[in-house]
């Protein structure tokens, strides 16, 4: 069982229990247009929202508007790291929102906060997420979960979602705001999610780890004395 989280604050961050994860033609075709962000960095922080996702026991939407055109298949890793995802096949609809079963397999998640990611986020993000915020739903679109053909797609992708109350954010940060606190038992896990979106944390684990062994030998070589 998670940890049962403390009534103090936090009250304006999202509720692991009502969301859902959404994740929008991360294609291998279209990754090769993206220039924004590195496609290596791209394709560690969706595995790592997919892990968290599975972990939490949070729904997972995927889909692809065409997988069979030059757009591409989606990347592999999503099979792997979230089994239980739902994938939406669409009729060619750019906006997943204008496909009616997509629209309904999250309506049955029965979740309200909706966590999207996708490439491009000018477009397999954007479209969906403002018609969802728009619908009634509170919406996060993860932008280094996401990736355009441009810089200027990217800001200008930003500033609409500030005016429409679609609230951008990380990879780190969705982690973090599903965590909440390292007093639950999938701590562990957790860390390990961790420098799948942010390597340089594998750094902090094992030197914090060696400093647990020195201190443990040291102490012990004392008891001996």
């Amino acid at each position: 069982m998670g940890h049962v989280l403390p009534s103090g604050g936090g009250k304006a961050l999202m509720n692991v229990g009502d969301a859902a994860l959404l994740l929008l033609d991360h294609q291998t075709g279209l990754f090769q247009t993206v220039k924004d962000i590195t496609v290596a960095e791209l394709r560690a922080n969706v595995s790592a929202l997919a892990q968290i996702a599975t972990l939490l026991k949070l729904p997972v939407i995927t889909t692809a508007s065409e997988p069979e055109g030059p757009n591409g298949p989606l990347m592999p890793e999503l099979a792997e790291l979230a089994p239980h995802a739902v994938y939406v096949p669409r009729n060619g609809e750019v906006n997943a929102w204008d496909n009616d079963l997509f629209v309904q397999t999250v309506e049955k998640t029965g979740k309200k906060t909706l966590i999207m990611a996708g490439v491009w986020t000018s477009v397999c993000v954007m479209f969906p997420a403002l018609d969802a915020k728009a619908a009634g739903f509170n919406v996060y679109a993860v932008v280094d979960a996401s990736g355009d053909p441009s810089q200027m797609a990217s800001r200008t992708t930003l500033a609409r979602f500030a005016q429409s109350g679609v609230m951008p954010t990380t990879t780190n940060a969705v982690i973090c705001e599903l965590q909440r606190t390292w007093r639950r038992p999938e701590a562990a896990e957790i860390a390990d999610i961790y420098t799948v979106a942010t390597p340089d944390y594998r750094t902090v684990m094992e030197s914090y780890q060696k400093a647990k062994d020195v201190g443990s030998a040291q102490k012990q070589y004392q008891d001996r004395m």
